[in-house]
């Protein structure tokens, strides 16, 4: 890529889809980007020959993938964070900061940043093994989640009565305790390094029940003003808090007696922000370069109403992927497909999403069900 305005090497650790997109618009800016992944085959690898094969986990393969660069970025915030803290102390730059990082793969820590804070969140106990879990049996139900490694519904257990203690996991968890949930909703803020923030409009999500996983996510979330300004608020409040460069998703419990809970947090672009490529002014993906780049923030009003269908490999299918409906899908007026490019599809991953858009949420709420009917990733 040409150098115009930025002269600096520049590193995602990640080449998944969240890397494949920030790259489509880093593009639009010529920056020099270069990725660092484990998979020969993710999907960053068919837009750019800037992959290096390594794991993000590994110290040695992240240090030596940063000593050549002037700024390190994520895509995924399963790194490595002791690499990270070494290569910001030898002057290069890395956003989110590695501390940011390291509070949020740890799910206790998260909580107990919300606790000192003040930042509303669910009750919760912190344990270390399951022998402890019997101490907190007159709190139940709860969930038990954890501390580390867990996404995507991943490392939760429901634990509502003493016999389900038979199979929690044996290692240090968070048990949170259940609430009664109206919706979930999310918000995208950004910061940039002078201290700019953005928030980007409200989502709600609807959950695939068998696979835990977003199913539609729709912009905007159908909440009062008073919940909107309370969502931005808190996510302002927790981005300065933070000292945060670059993106943080938060995702939020709306009790059903009104009360809005911090769940949980992501410090990178989002799968609750994929909509904003076509609905907002500035996509997640721009501002995160601007975050991160220093530059003035994008504007990130909603241009029109979205619907995003989460595009899951189908039930019972595992091997080469192949995509049935593209034709009848794209036969529809503001649906825009975007495929990740993985080669291998199994029951429920993530191979894909579709942003619906129309003049009125409910219309576009109505054609992203018939999409969802008409579209499915099988196997050859």
């Amino acid at each position: 890529m040409n150098k115009l305005f930025n002269h600096k090497k520049i590193g995602i650790l990640g080449g998944g889809q969240l890397g494949r997109m920030l790259l489509q618009k880093a593009m639009d800016f010529a920056l020099e980007v270069y990725v660092l992944d484990p998979d020969k085959s993710a999907p960053c690898k068919s837009i750019t020959s800037n992959i290096v094969n390594g794991d993000f986990k590994n110290y040695e393969d992240v240090y030596h993938f940063g000593k050549k660069l002037d700024l390190i970025t994520i895509e995924i915030e399963n790194v490595n964070v002791e690499a990270l803290k070494k290569l910001q102390q030898e002057g290069k730059e890395v956003y989110p900061q590695p501390e940011i990082i390291e509070m949020i793969q740890d799910k206790g820590l998260q909580k107990i940043f919300y606790q000192t804070h003040g930042i509303p969140t669910a009750d919760f106990f912190l344990v270390e093994n399951k022998q402890q879990i019997e101490k907190y049996l007159d709190y139940l139900p709860f969930f038990q989640k954890t501390r580390k490694g867990g996404y995507d519904g991943k490392g939760v257990r429901k634990i509502v009565a003493k016999q389900h203690l038979s199979n929690a996991f044996d290692e240090p968890c968070v048990l949170e305790r259940m609430v009664d949930v109206a919706k979930e909703i999310s918000v995208i803020v950004a910061r940039n390094v002078a201290g700019e923030i953005q928030t980007f409009p409200l989502v709600e999500s609807v959950f695939n029940p068998q696979a835990h996983l977003v199913d539609f996510l729709i912009c905007p979330a159908s909440v009062s003003k008073k919940i909107q300004e309370e969502a931005e608020n808190l996510a302002r409040k927790i981005a300065e808090q933070l000292n945060l460069v670059g993106l943080l998703a938060i995702e939020y419990f709306l009790t059903k007696d009104g009360k809005l809970l911090v769940n949980e947090m992501a410090p990178r672009v989002h799968n609750s922000g994929h909509h904003t490529i076509e609905a907002c002014v500035t996509s997640q993906f721009e501002q995160h370069w601007r975050s991160i780049l220093n530059l003035p923030l994008g504007d990130t009003s909603l241009v029109r109403p979205a619907v995003m269908v989460n595009l899951l490999g189908s039930e019972g299918f595992e091997g080469e992927a192949h995509y049935v409906g593209i034709e009848q899908i794209l036969k529809y007026s503001g649906v825009y497909p975007h495929l990740y490019g993985k080669k291998k599809v199994k029951a429920y991953r993530k191979m894909g999403h579709i942003t619906v858009t129309d003049k009125t949420l409910s219309s576009a709420m109505q054609k992203a069900r018939k999409i969802k009917e008409l579209i499915k990733v099988t196997a050859l």
